[in-house]
């Protein structure tokens, strides 16, 4: 082997500069991503009694950046499967077998993320039956989709540095006797850091630190697992780490078991008043499923009904969308079906919690998300503030996004005025108006500006030292 080049003049069939190359585990196809958004295949060819690789095809098949290209195995074949993930939130799978020249073919299309945009993906180790496809986003959240149906099945607090995640690598193993302990190891804009596997948002299972203050451009591991490498951009630098699991293992041993290294992300903890209330919200909800006015012998249990975990969700603070809401349905309804074949329709106090702080925003309400959004919607009224007038507000909620019918619009209106003292739609024969007697004309202002909605319609407190938070900052400048 030697560092001269194989062929006589070099690959010129990209426009632009390419930023990612993947091989298939048998290097009989390479893959590459450029910044015109276009993925590029390559296949080995044998000629006159060589082995040499030929141009396939190339697709523009994303809308922004390519943040990964990645290739894997078909489990019932053998094949090569190629897939790529771009920041305009689509996961791209392509059909091999039916490429030809100049003809890249895609297979299907699924889109990841909602507000958030991916970042990178890796193969999630086999440390389960179900084979996973693990995905960072913005949100700082990891999420495991099924390889086969590409349907989300986990939405994970991933590790929260002061950035998103830009790259990940699984550690390799020097034996078989350590298939069943993995790491992972990630950088995002200036940090290394290495996450014990599986994820389950356990803050004490990850650790980061300063590699390259002003960037790092990539990394790589040695074959053995032993050593990470991190190179700069602006500083010009390679830097060599060495690899110490033990001491990220004593961490997480000291941070304690089960619940306990997860009461210490809610304010005060167990016995604090957020988790007092969370407690009385989900037993409240049992009488509610059950109705509030029976004189009835109540069923009192350890768990909640699914179709009540949205209500539950809200009323601590946590506003999920619907295409969230049916995410983390998704999670706790096939939790066990791999194992039992079963379907879940309830969860208990200890597993609501753990969904709730691995899908919420890991800073909670930020005013800087909800104005920009009225900076991309609204107007610059009189006052110099970015507003959304009346009519286009109410057209934006029934036509736009997940938009609402016009009676599950009032119905909410009716709830956030104080008029449904049981909340949406929780006990109708409690409520005292009805969403079509309400005159929105009447309750909404003429201009709706981001502090009027957020104050006086949803009646949310934003703190002013959370908007002063570096923080906050730091990671919402980064999306």
């Amino acid at each position: 082997m030697s560092l001269e080049s194989a062929i006589s003049e070099p690959f010129r069939y990209s426009r632009s500069s390419v930023t990612h190359i993947s091989f298939s585990h048998d290097s009989q196809y390479m893959a590459t991503a450029d910044v015109s958004f276009t993925v590029a295949v390559y296949v080995v060819r044998v000629k006159h009694g060589q082995r040499v690789w030929e141009y396939l095809a190339r697709l523009r098949s994303h809308r922004k950046s390519i943040r990964s290209v990645l290739f894997g195995v078909h489990l019932d074949s053998n094949e090569p499967r190629l897939l790529s993930l771009g920041r305009d939130r689509l996961l791209i799978e392509y059909n091999l077998l039916k490429s030809y020249k100049d003809h890249l073919a895609v297979l299907d299309i699924h889109r990841t993320d909602q507000g958030s945009y991916p970042t990178c993906m890796v193969w999630y180790p086999p440390l389960t039956k179900e084979l996973f496809l693990l995905i960072c986003n913005s949100g700082y959240k990891v999420k495991l989709f099924n390889s086969a149906t590409k349907m989300c099945r986990k939405t994970l607090l991933g590790p929260v540095y002061g950035s998103p995640i830009e790259q990940i690598q699984i550690l390799p193993v020097k034996s078989t006797l350590e298939l069943q302990k993995r790491y992972m190891v990630f950088i995002n804009r200036d940090k290394v850091g290495l996450q014990i596997l599986p994820v389950d948002g356990n803050p004490h299972k990850t650790s980061a630190l300063i590699c390259h203050p002003n960037g790092v451009a990539s990394m790589a591991l040695s074959y053995d697992g032993c050593y990470a490498f991190t190179a700069g951009g602006q500083d010009r630098s390679v830097v060599q780490w060495e690899i110490n699991l033990s001491a990220l293992e004593a961490a997480v041993s000291l941070g304690g078991e089960d619940l306990t290294p997860f009461y210490g992300l809610v304010s005060g903890g167990r016995e604090g008043k957020f988790y007092r209330e969370l407690e009385d919200y989900f037993y409240y909800s049992q009488l509610r499923s059950q109705g509030i006015d029976t004189m009835e012998t109540r069923k009192v249990s350890e768990h909640i009904c699914l179709s009540e975990l949205p209500f539950v969700m809200r009323a601590i603070g946590f506003y999920p969308s619907e295409g969230k809401i049916e995410d983390m349905f998704n999670e706790i309804r096939f939790s066990e079906y791999v194992d039992t074949g079963k379907l879940i329709d309830k969860i208990n106090l200890p597993d609501f919690f753990k969904v709730y702080l691995n899908h919420r925003p890991p800073f909670g309400n930020t005013m800087s998300g909800i104005q920009q959004s009225f900076d991309i919607l609204g107007f610059t009224n009189s006052k110099g503030e970015k507003a959304i007038r009346r009519e286009d507000f109410l057209n934006l909620l029934q036509t736009k996004g997940e938009h609402m019918t016009e009676e599950e619009m009032t119905d909410c209106f009716a709830t956030l005025f104080g008029l449904n003292p049981e909340g949406w739609k929780s006990e109708p024969a409690a409520s005292s108006v009805k969403g079509s007697e309400i005159c929105l004309e009447e309750e909404l202002p003429d201009e709706i500006t981001a502090e009027i909605f957020t104050t006086e319609i949803l009646g949310l407190t934003v703190s002013q030292d959370s908007r002063q938070d570096p923080r906050i900052i730091e990671a919402e400048q980064s999306f």
